[in-house]
């Protein structure tokens, strides 16, 4: 009978901390402000026009900027609102990107 003998030698498992650059789609708001000059109905059919809102929606989110003179009525991408926000500045209304 033959006489082998195993050795078996193993490394130390290394566990490496790596960062992973991933792409977070950051959740911004975009904000419409209340202003004394743009009417109820000029900044409900800017809403529908531009964010696509139903008239409901709108009509809620026109109430909403006025009573507490600002409100978020849209959320997404810096890239999705970007061009949203660029188009009620362009109808003289107040939006920004937060």
């Amino acid at each position: 009978m033959n006489n082998l003998q195993f050795s078996y030698y193993t490394q130390p498992e290394t566990i490496e901390d790596v960062d992973v650059l991933t792409e977070e789609a950051v959740n911004m708001s975009l904000i419409v402000w209340n202003d004394e000059v743009n009417t109820f109905d000029w900044v409900i059919d800017t809403l529908i026009d531009v964010c696509g809102h139903q008239r409901e929606q709108a009509e809620q989110c026109a109430m909403l900027i006025h009573t507490k003179g600002k409100y978020a009525v849209k959320n997404g991408s810096y890239e999705t609102l970007k061009p949203q926000k660029e188009a009620i500045t362009d109808r003289l209304i107040n939006a920004t990107i937060e």
